[in-house]
């Protein structure tokens, strides 16, 4: 089929589509319809490809562009405290006194959280049946004396004094390498890993490695998210 009859073809096929479609207008709504086409039609092609503004499609849409954030203005105390911790990334910053980690202190955690099972509770049992030879601390008990062992609890040895408050954010990672028997002593050692500047003050990621007193492999390994509040 020629362009020229291909165009003719597909024209009649509108124009009959168009009748019918004008049949069921209201009378009102027909005219209308015929004043808009005849506007239309009295435009030039190039006139009406102009007035659709196609430049202004490749501009991107008011949304699409992010705000940007505004710089972090810290407080003179939390840009000292900053400063002096960029100096110490990958340093040991921290390492607490031994703390007892008794059978007594092991039954009460268990008695909070309703995990008495016999590997922790029962000496005589664990000596017969563990592969420790001895009851165990809970993984949790562990990782909850973090405070105490970061000294993280005691206002008279505080490692960030001029901050007003210290906010515990969560953990990154948590690992149990070796577990903690009855009556071991341990203690936590923390290295400075990530210093980030906050709105309110400074975020810290720290490694702690709870070493337990004889033993080469650590009782837990954590990455601690705090934040420094001014």
């Amino acid at each position: 089929m020629k362009v020229a009859n291909l165009f003719k073809h597909r024209g009649e096929s509108i124009s009959k589509h168009h009748a019918e479609f004008m049949q069921w207008m209201s009378p009102a709504v027909r005219d209308y319809w015929q004043d808009f086409l005849n506007k239309a039609n009295e435009r030039p092609l190039l006139t009406r490809l102009r007035d659709l503004h196609l430049g202004d499609l490749q501009k991107p849409a008011v949304n699409d562009e992010r705000p940007q954030p505004k710089p972090i203005q810290l407080k003179p105390e939390a840009e000292a405290v900053y400063l002096e911790l960029q100096e110490k990334i990958g340093e040991v910053i921290h390492t607490g006194e031994w703390l007892d980690v008794s059978q007594e202190r092991i039954n009460q955690f268990g008695q909070v959280t309703e995990d008495m099972q016999w590997i922790h509770t029962d000496p005589e049992r664990a000596e017969q049946e563990s592969p420790f030879k001895a009851t165990i601390a809970h993984g949790f008990l562990t990782l909850s004396l973090l405070p105490k062992l970061t000294d993280s609890v005691d206002p008279d040895s505080s490692l960030f004094p001029t901050a007003k408050m210290v906010v515990n954010i969560g953990l990154n990672q948590v690992r149990f390498p070796y577990p903690v028997k009855a009556n071991n002593q341990v203690r936590a050692v923390s290295t400075l890993t990530k210093v980030t500047p906050i709105r309110k003050g400074l975020e810290i990621e720290r490694e702690i490695k709870v070493e337990i007193d004889g033993v080469r492999r650590p009782g837990c390994v954590a990455v601690s998210v705090i934040q420094l509040h001014f």
